[in-house]
């Protein structure tokens, strides 16, 4: 784990000299700029990108790069953080001994409107050329018209989305010439992803087969936004032909007011999800025909769920954890900001010297802990953490190491063993914390549905 994998460096490197170049913008690059798209091109030199790429690069250093010419350089980044992506899983799979699926080629989907692609297209290819010092309120707004017409149909979906979503952070971030600081790899990864989604057929139905058996939790990843809400179960799946169990995830994401936080949040996806209600109670469920994607998703379909028997997450984690196989990624969705593989540790040592990270010791090494992932939507704390002896978690890469994301740990409180999970008070509470969080979001939504009421009245 603590071993410098070969080549990740030179990877990221190439992607932050792009990303320099996409502030500056690529209407006229100056000569820096032109030798980090340089750079990105030597990167790519050895793959099949390399003379699309090595094109792309000539023309806009000259300042006449097309369309065609930005989506070559974004699928350059996006392939140059796809194999990082990769190299990391493997090192993963390494350490944990975890075996690995397969993905299969999937059909594309070719019923999208061409010409709502091209408009966003065009968007994007605008705001590549004025670059993220150059944006303004006309050039970001443009996106608005777009977006609306493509929300109506659901092959275009997600990529509106993301371009809502998208122009949103640059519009509250206008003008661009007033900003001292950039979010350049959030900003060129979303710029990338969008541009590779306006290519026809690059949103492929993800393969998915019906699964039975048995569903056992290991912890839920809350993801909370001022304005949106996402729990996310990763769980360990065991069909009853007598495959081998599987790693998969089940996940439901809900609107929110940014009055709603905390414990309050759980309100909001409960009625959505009722894996988080026998999450909360330590429970397993049996799933009949589940559909179950290739990626390791659960598209979650409350009738074909049942409650099943009482199941301890740390037994999950030490006996069915360690044989499970992991999915494949997607290939959008290979990048090193992805990278979440649910582990067990135990045995280790903790340590926390003044303002530095906690950090969990293994013979003479040491993993950081990442306590600012623990929500304050239930009972795991920093503090908890740190005085514990065992520990379900993800792994994941950021900052040039890897670290973990508690989801659960055993303490001892008053000299007996006790668990605690971020998500104890998903399916509801009887700590006193707890209780109060979710009465003052009760109240807070009972005022907003109010309001919205008479609103709508009038």
């Amino acid at each position: 784990m603590t071993t410098p994998v070969d080549g990740l460096g030179e990877a990221l490197a190439a992607v932050d000299a792009f990303d320099r170049a996409l502030v500056a913008g690529l209407s006229r690059p100056q000569p820096a700029r032109v030798a980090d798209l340089t750079e990105l091109a030597h990167a790519v030199a050895g793959s099949p990108l390399a003379a699309r790429v090595a094109e792309a690069v000539g023309k806009a250093a000259a300042g006449a790069a097309g369309e065609d010419h930005f989506l070559a350089l974004a699928a350059a980044r996006t392939a140059l953080l796809g194999a990082a992506h990769d190299a990391l899983t493997a090192r993963a799979d390494e350490s944990t001994g975890r075996p690995r699926g397969e993905a299969s080629t999937a059909a594309s989907d070719q019923r999208q409107p061409v010409n709502l692609l091209l408009a966003a297209r065009t968007w994007l290819a605008d705001l590549a050329r004025a670059g993220w010092q150059g944006i303004d309120h006309e050039l970001v707004g443009s996106a608005a018209q777009i977006v609306s017409a493509m929300l109506p149909d659901p092959a275009l979906r997600r990529l509106a989305t993301l371009l809502d979503g998208f122009a949103a952070e640059l519009a509250a971030s206008c003008p661009g010439a007033s900003l001292d600081r950039f979010p350049a790899r959030r900003w060129g990864d979303l710029w990338a992803r969008a541009l590779l989604l306006t290519r026809p057929g690059a949103t492929a139905p993800r393969p998915a087969a019906p699964v039975t058996g048995r569903l056992l939790p290991l912890g839920v990843d809350l993801h909370e936004h001022a304005t949106a809400a996402q729990a996310q179960v990763h769980a360990v799946f065991e069909p009853t032909d007598g495959g081998a169990p599987r790693l998969v995830r089940a996940s439901v994401s809900v609107p929110k007011p940014d009055t709603v936080v905390a414990a309050g949040v759980w309100q909001l996806l409960r009625p959505h999800l009722p894996l988080l209600t026998a999450l909360g109670e330590g429970r397993s469920m049996q799933l009949t025909d589940m559909p179950l994607t290739e990626d390791g998703d659960l598209i979650w379909d409350d009738d074909r769920a049942r409650t099943g028997e009482p199941a301890d997450a740390f037994a999950t984690a030490r006996v069915a954890l360690p044989a499970a196989t992991a999915p494949p990624t997607a290939p959008l969705d290979r990048h090193t900001a992805g990278l979440a593989e649910p582990v067990f540790l135990e045995g280790y040592t903790t340590r926390q010297d003044g303002d530095s990270p906690l950090t969990f010791g293994f013979a003479g090494h040491s993993l950081a802990v990442d306590t600012d992932r623990i929500p304050a939507a239930g009972p795991l704390t920093p503090e908890a953490v740190a005085a514990s002896r065992a520990c379900i978690g993800l792994l994941r890469w950021d900052d040039g190491a890897f670290h973990v994301q508690p989801l659960a740990v055993e303490t001892t409180v008053r000299k007996k063993t006790v668990a605690l999970q971020a998500g104890a008070w998903a399916g509801g509470t009887t700590d006193k914390t707890g209780v109060k969080a979710e009465k003052a979001a009760t109240d807070a939504v009972t005022v907003l549905r109010e309001r919205a009421g008479r609103l709508l009245r009038t």
